[in-house]
């Protein structure tokens, strides 16, 4: 019995030896594998994880090798040369075992984030049976990121490539595919498609901390995120007390267990930020994993969850886009986005969606970006407009003329450049008409009002002559102002030569009304009591009255 004791416990330290000596496979992200499409004329990164200090190639089929060694916690990286546009290659990744990844093409790859609209699938568009049984583009790939939430940055997930093709290209997100195969037959290279979205997420939750930091006005969010990052001071100390509080609610629970009584509630005092509605917590575990990853740039349709936000919006989306440069360490890649199209909004204010689209072109201040406009391929009875085909021809319209060299192309509708009083009218100049703006249904312009004399807005004719428009309207003799799509089921006509449709936009200066008096009556409660509708103004008016409080 002893010798059989002894041989027993020799194999248990042997096996225990051997566990402890084996090396770590080496790894890559969960999202490298067959049909990935790496960028093209750009150096290529490829990074994973292998025991500290260990010695990696790393090599593609047709270009150049490159090696790395493993950091003190195992992670490696690379950049191999740049190749051009073509395949299949093979991946081949060697340290302790050996990692091979076939059908490798080099092409065009785009990031496609933002919520429903992005995520809204081909199956799901107009002609899907049509579009499906056409889709034999075996060099467009996409992949479809899980939904998944975070409250710190993840390092990887799993997901895999998909060939396009009849039977794969139903669940690709439509405007990343429209886009794409618009793309492929200009360009005739692979086109790869990172699918990371989901419907009804805001933006806050898209965007790194690094964005944050980069927009003043958003300090708020900066310091509400930074509570949950390890380096900061208090969130340990939170921490440190969570820890605390949760040994004693143990300890307490075992005590109910013996004494059959109902046990406390848990702490629950540290706040993660792992919902989805949560900033940062969507870009930790959906985009920080594929941080780095070489491609062309990125499209954002999303704004539905925000849409009530006015500028407040510019200030976002420009944590957003800052953000994804800053981290990506690629430059100012191409950032072009989607303006949310007309739509009801229940019983909401008339203009809430004209200031939204006016904050979503505010951010086209920002370098190598651009925004489709879709006012005139919505549907106001349904916030998912089926129509994506249009949306990814116009989104690959802003790419082909900036970015693969059709400098000529017109992307984008006409653009408004100057107002000038002329008597009795408004004269509004635009650019970028493309040789002349036109009415894309032959009928008389519509949604141009003007301002003037008379006290709120009111419809106005609206004539073009050459690149521009000469507005008017009845009984308004001092035109001052004008705006234009100002309401949000507005699907206005006007259109530059491409047939492509101008966004909402307003211009001029509201004079300010001496002889509006109002006459105010004060309850109890000091509700303020008028008798006319200030929000025929268009802007924001504050009127004093004599409990000094304001009406707005």
């Amino acid at each position: 019995m002893k010798n059989i004791a002894s041989k027993i416990l020799l194999a248990f330290v042997l096996v225990g030896f051997s566990f402890g000596s084996a090396r770590a496979e080496v790894r890559l992200p969960g999202f490298f594998n067959d049909h990935m499409v790496l960028q093209r004329g750009k150096p290529i990164p490829i990074w994973g994880w292998a025991d500290p200090g260990e010695e990696i190639s790393v090599s593609l089929s047709g270009g150049a090798a490159a090696s790395a060694s493993a950091d003190k916690e195992g992670r490696w990286r690379v950049a191999l040369e740049s190749m051009a546009a073509g395949g299949p290659h093979t991946l081949t990744v060697v340290g302790s075992n050996k990692i091979q990844i076939d059908d490798v093409l080099i092409g065009e790859v785009w990031l496609c984030s933002g919520q429903s609209n992005m995520e809204w699938t081909v199956s799901r568009s107009l002609n899907p049976q049509e579009e499906a049984a056409a889709a034999d583009f075996p060099r467009i790939r996409h992949v479809k990121v899980a939904r998944k939430t975070s409250g710190q940055p993840l390092d990887d997930l799993s997901a895999e490539w998909q060939v396009c093709s009849p039977a794969t290209v139903r669940n690709f997100t439509a405007a990343g595919y429209f886009m794409a195969r618009t793309l492929h037959r200009e360009l005739d290279v692979p086109i790869g498609l990172i699918n990371s979205s989901w419907g009804g997420t805001r933006i806050e939750p898209w965007t790194p901390i690094e964005g944050f930091e980069l927009v003043p006005k958003l300090n708020d969010i900066l310091d509400k995120v930074s509570l949950t990052r390890p380096e900061n001071t208090a969130y340990r100390q939170r921490l440190k007390k969570f820890v605390a509080d949760t040994e004693a609610w143990v300890a307490e629970t075992k005590d109910t267990l013996v004494a059959k009584r109902p046990a406390p509630a848990f702490p629950a005092e540290l706040n993660p930020l792992t919902r989805h509605t949560d900033p940062t917590a969507l870009f930790n575990a959906m985009v920080a994993p594929i941080v780095g990853y070489g491609m062309r740039g990125a499209i954002w349709y999303q704004g539905e969850s925000n849409h009530t936000e006015g500028m407040l919006y510019h200030e976002k989306k420009k944590a957003l886009a800052l953000g994804w440069r800053k981290i990506w360490g690629i430059g100012d890649f191409p950032f072009y986005y989607v303006q949310i199209a007309p739509y009801q909004y229940g019983s909401e204010d008339p203009a809430i969606l004209a200031r939204f689209w006016e904050a979503q072109s505010a951010s086209l201040e920002l370098p190598n970006t651009g925004m489709v406009v879709t006012s005139d391929i919505g549907n106001v009875r349904d916030i998912h407009p089926k129509n994506k085909q249009e949306v990814g021809r116009r989104l690959a319209l802003l790419a082909l003329k900036h970015d693969y060299g059709q400098a000529d192309l017109v992307a984008s509708g006409a653009v408004f450049e100057a107002l000038k009083i002329e008597g009795d009218t408004l004269r509004v100049k635009f650019e970028n008409t493309a040789g002349g703006l036109k009415s894309r249904d032959g009928q008389p312009l519509t949604h141009f009002e003007l301002i003037g004399e008379q006290a709120e807005f009111v419809k106005a004719d609206a004539v073009i002559e050459g690149d521009s428009i000469v507005l008017s309207a009845k009984g308004v003799k001092q035109p001052a102002a004008m705006r234009f799509a100002w309401h949000k089921l507005a699907e206005p006509n006007l259109a530059n030569g491409a047939g492509l449709p101008s966004s909402a936009f307003r211009a001029g200066q509201i004079p300010e009304y001496d002889f509006l008096q109002l006459k105010v009556g004060e309850s109890a409660d000091y509700e303020l009591v008028y008798d006319l509708d200030l929000k025929k103004l268009g802007r924001d008016i504050h009127y004093t009255v004599d409990n000094s409080k304001a009406l707005k």
